[in-house]
């Protein structure tokens, strides 16, 4: 009869294999100069339930080398592995899908040059649900120098911290950030300063099988791979009149603006460090309480959600350079709108100074409003 594969489980029993005649445990003969059988460990263990899909499932052998491993769920699909170079391990090298069941098979042969066989099988976990993220910037986008990374999760985490073990970022100018939650479906990612110009990103998120809490695991893993634009920085102090432009530190541009009310705290620009969030060639800007709904503007560049953008408005050229009479926004004449919008990059700074109210950080994005030492303490980690 052929030997059955000796088998580690995880609990730490050794399961002897049966002998030619049936009975397990045979004794060594006398004086130990037999070579061993080979002992094969596996990892989830044969019978395993609720086995995380996230984790590679190992094979190992001491006294002997692996032939052949193979590992297929219930329809019979094979998970991709590979043996290793000393034919001591095998790895899973692909997830393993949710409430599946695994069956293994192979075969190792024991420093007494006899096969043993493998067997087993184990079922993984299956979720209460399967929460779905997305990442932002996307693949090959060019951002400004503000920019922070965002995930987002269609339903609260309730484990945090496993979460965020699972998300990296990575650049070529070894700039070094830190995760902060926002809130319980979404954790923003950016440096202490702005990135660097031309600095290249890649962000992994490995959300695939991570159990958020709650019987709640991750859908899917996302990725990105963008690109730092020119450092290009909008700096408005509300009672100069004046919108400018700076690249590397220097003005590339000034342009005449009104402003919001200077002494109304509900129509002010307000003070903060903004990022440019959207473009549109036109927009529709809507306010019924102050009395104008579907009012057409070009060249509209938003920098806060709670209201705030760039755009033109030659409806308002008496006061544009002169007086501040909006209701927040930067007003532009036309063709220097057009010349702003043509310049801007999503995720670039717009710093404000000279306003009598200051926005609390509550409105997307609002990442720079909050200090770095406060960030720090936004981790889950």
């Amino acid at each position: 009869m052929r030997r059955k594969l000796v088998v580690l489980l995880l609990g730490g029993a050794l399961l002897a294999g049966c002998s030619a005649n049936g009975e397990a445990g045979s004794p060594a003969p006398v004086g130990g100069d037999a070579p061993p059988a080979a002992k094969v460990t596996t990892a989830p263990a044969d019978g395993a339930k609720d086995v995380p899909v996230n984790v590679p499932v190992q094979v190992t052998v001491t006294d002997g080398t692996i032939d052949q491993v193979s590992l297929t769920n219930s329809e019979g699909k094979a998970v991709a592995g590979a043996v290793a170079e000393d034919k001591k391990s095998w790895s899973s090298t692909e997830p393993l899908g949710f409430g599946k069941s695994y069956t293994y098979s192979g075969r190792a042969t024991g420093a007494d040059g006899k096969p043993v066989e493998l067997t087993g099988a184990f079922t993984t976990v299956t979720p209460a649900s399967q929460v779905r993220a997305t990442l932002f910037p996307d693949d090959n986008q060019t951002v400004g120098v503000a920019m922070p990374i965002m995930i987002k999760f269609e339903a609260d985490v309730a484990d945090r911290a496993a979460a965020e073990k699972a998300l990296s970022v990575t650049n070529s100018a070894n700039v070094q950030g830190r995760w902060a939650w926002l809130n319980s479906r979404e954790v923003h990612y950016r440096p202490e300063t702005y990135w660097p110009a031309n600095t290249q990103v890649r962000v992994e998120a490995k959300l695939y099988g991570v159990h958020y809490g709650n019987g709640a695991y991750g859908r899917a893993d996302v990725t990105s791979d963008f690109t730092i634009g020119r450092n290009q920085v909008v700096k408005i102090h509300t009672p100069s009149h004046q919108l400018v432009v700076q690249r590397d530190g220097a003005t590339v541009a000034t342009y005449p603006a009104s402003f919001g009310k200077d002494d109304d705290s509900e129509l002010t620009t307000p003070n903060g460090t903004f990022v440019v969030m959207q473009k549109n060639e036109q927009f529709s800007f809507d306010n019924p309480r102050y009395g104008y709904t579907n009012v057409l503007k070009k060249w509209a560049v938003r920098f806060s959600n709670h209201g705030e953008f760039i755009h033109e408005n030659n409806d308002n050229a008496a006061n544009i350079g002169r007086n501040n009479t909006s209701h927040g926004c930067a007003n532009l004449l036309e063709a220097d709108a057009k010349a702003y919008y043509d310049s801007a990059l999503v995720g670039d700074p717009v710093e404000v100074t000279g306003s009598i109210t200051t926005l609390p950080p509550q409105y997307d994005w609002y990442d720079w409003q909050i200090p770095w030492s406060q960030w720090q303490t936004m981790s889950a980690l």
